[in-house]
C-alpha cells in the first residue's frame, strides 16, 4: 500500500471510531495490519484505545451505580457527568489522532492500555 493510502485508511479508522465505536479499528486492524507499518501502528493504537475506553466506561458505570444506590440517587448525577466527560475526551482524542494520521505522524492515545502489540 502506498503512503497516501496508509494515511487515508488510518485517518478513516480514527474518525470511524467516533460514530461506530470499536468496529472500524477492529476490522481495520484485522484487514490492514499487514499492508504497511504506518496503518498497522494506527489501527493497533485505535484498537487498544477502544478496548481501554470500554473498560473505563464499564468500570465507571459499575462504581458510580453503586455510589448512586448508596446515596439514594445523588450519585447518578456523578455517573452522568463522568460518562459524558469520558466520551467527550474520547472524541477529542480520536480527532487529534485522525489529524496526526492525516499529517503522516504516529500517534498513541493517552491513557490507552496496550492489549494488542
Amino acid at each position: 500500500m502506498n503512503p497516501s493510502d496508509e494515511k487515508m485508511w488510518s485517518t478513516l479508522i480514527h474518525l470511524g471510531g467516533i460514530i461506530f465505536g470499536i468496529f472500524p479499528s477492529l476490522i481495520g486492524y484485522l484487514v490492514l495490519k499487514d499492508r504497511g507499518p504506518f496503518v498497522r501502528a494506527h489501527t493497533r493504537s485505535a484498537l487498544n484505545f477502544h478496548i481501554s475506553l470500554i473498560i473505563y466506561l464499564v468500570g465507571a458505570t459499575i462504581i458510580l451505580s453503586i455510589v448512586g444506590v448508596l446515596t439514594f440517587g445523588v450519585g447518578f448525577i456523578f455517573l452522568w457527568v463522568a460518562i459524558t466527560g469520558i466520551e467527550i475526551a474520547a472524541i477529542i482524542f480520536m480527532i487529534i489522532a485522525a489529524i496526526k494520521a492525516n499529517d503522516g505522524q504516529y500517534y498513541t492515545y493517552p491513557l490507552s492500555i496496550e492489549f494488542v502489540k
